[in-house]
């Protein structure tokens, strides 16, 4: 595989010291985003064919025509403007001029079928997979806003019970085969950047937009006024953008998995912070990478990203270990499906539980890439499962034996993940 110039690229995901510079000079590209260079799609010349290209550009990464402003197609070449604001650059990419014909995909990452399986109980031998626990926890957790505590009950930590599921899902992929690898294993942070190393750069972000009024502190979580703050703005610039650029960058040239797996809860809204609210709704979806607006491709480093996930051929992988995975999940956990009311994401196949949707994660992380958003933690439901804790065996929960939460977690994504490669041989 002779993708070198890419990857070092991609190393400059985490962190680009010129993103301030370009921002405030109206460059359009996304906070803490390194500019394209374009020439690294050199190598996916003549990999695909006009009709394989456009029917993924439609049908899952850019719907409804979002794609028809930055790319145009010949019968020989997309022509994709390479900067927003020099709609004369462009970049051409030629097509194979037939599926026969078209030349391998650089990548390093290896599909299902070119798994040789061990007997049926190790499908997984050889096979690289990286657990990726969504958010941070620990001391972070209630800067994330993924935390919430009701009276002297414990605390409901997304990037803490995250880490337990992982812990058992390693054990579970384990004794499949698998070697696994793990994206964040502690409750630290992948990058080394904190929030005071960002503050400059959301000033340079208010800048840009034109926001003149700002404040620098805000008084908690229930401020009306914290998103006006540059200490909040530079908060979430850390956990939701410099921190899943840090872990692209382990994922990309450090551990270069054949898949990776992000473990998420959901949530509904829960009002006040200082007085959370359970809610009855409880479900669960999983996402692929995809479904990208217009304004979103508006961006240069964000339309460079989504061609690298399109070209590189994660699309059907990515589908059949989401789908496979979705399937045992909804039928051991009995959740019913999460319904999209809005244009940000699309469903792509016949199962209701899995949609495309373009995240930061699942764009950047150049393998296939199953994310998973199981559980509603504050529906009454999740919520009491939660707080019986992580306990061996089973306990009767709603009037029957269960594992605990995060084991029945753990235990369908192995189990999902093993029938798919088994079914691949």
């Amino acid at each position: 595989m002779n993708i070198p110039r890419l990857l070092i690229w991609l190393t400059g995901l985490a962190w680009t010291a010129a993103a301030p510079s370009l921002i405030a000079q109206g460059r359009p590209l996304s906070p803490l985003a390194p500019e394209p260079d374009w020439q690294l799609l050199n190598v996916y010349q003549e990999t695909i064919t006009r009709e394989t290209f456009s029917r993924r550009l439609e049908k899952v990464y850019a719907p409804r025509g979002a794609w028809k402003k930055w790319i145009t197609l010949t019968d020989e070449a997309a022509i994709i403007r390479t900067r927003r604001d020099q709609p004369s650059e462009v970049y051409r990419l030629r097509f194979a001029a037939s599926d026969s014909s078209e030349k391998p995909v650089p990548r390093y990452w290896r599909r299902a079928s070119d798994f040789k399986n061990d007997p049926a109980d190790r499908p997984l031998k050889g096979v690289r997979i990286a657990l990726d626990p969504g958010h941070l926890g620990g001391e972070w957790a209630q800067m994330e806003e993924r935390w919430f505590k009701i009276g002297g009950d414990k605390p409901v930590t997304e990037g803490d019970m995250v880490l337990t599921v992982g812990r058992h899902l390693e054990k579970n992929l384990q004794a499949l085969g698998a070697e696994v690898l793990w994206v964040r294993a502690t409750t630290q942070p992948v990058t080394s950047k904190r929030p005071s190393d960002l503050e400059d750069v959301v000033r340079e972000e208010f800048n840009s937009r034109g926001i003149k009024r700002h404040k620098i502190d805000y008084a908690g979580s229930t401020d009306p006024t914290k998103m006006a703050s540059i200490k909040w703005n530079s908060e979430l610039f850390f956990y939701r953008n410099a921190e899943i650029r840090a872990r692209a960058e382990r994922v990309n040239t450090v551990l270069k998995p054949d898949l990776v797996v992000c473990l998420h809860f959901n949530a509904e809204g829960w009002g006040n912070p200082d007085k959370p609210e359970l809610t009855r709704l409880n479900h669960f979806h999983a996402l692929i990478n995809g479904c990208y607006s217009s304004g979103e491709l508006a961006y240069d480093d964000v339309r460079f990203e989504m061609l690298l996930k399109l070209l590189d051929g994660s699309y059907p992988e990515e589908l059949g270990l989401t789908d496979a995975v979705a399937r045992v999940m909804a039928r051991e956990t009995g959740l019913p499906p999460y319904l999209y009311l809005g244009s940000n994401a699309l469903r792509v196949n016949d199962n209701a539980y899995v949609w495309a949707r373009n995240l930061l994660a699942n764009r950047l992380y150049l393998a296939p890439t199953v994310f998973l958003e199981p559980y509603v933690m504050n529906s009454q439901a999740a919520y009491d499962r939660i707080q019986m804790g992580d306990y061996e065996g089973m306990r009767e929960v709603e009037g029957r034996p269960r594992p605990s939460i995060f084991r029945e977690y753990a235990d369908a994504v192995a189990r999902g993940i093993g029938q798919y490669f088994k079914s691949r041989e």
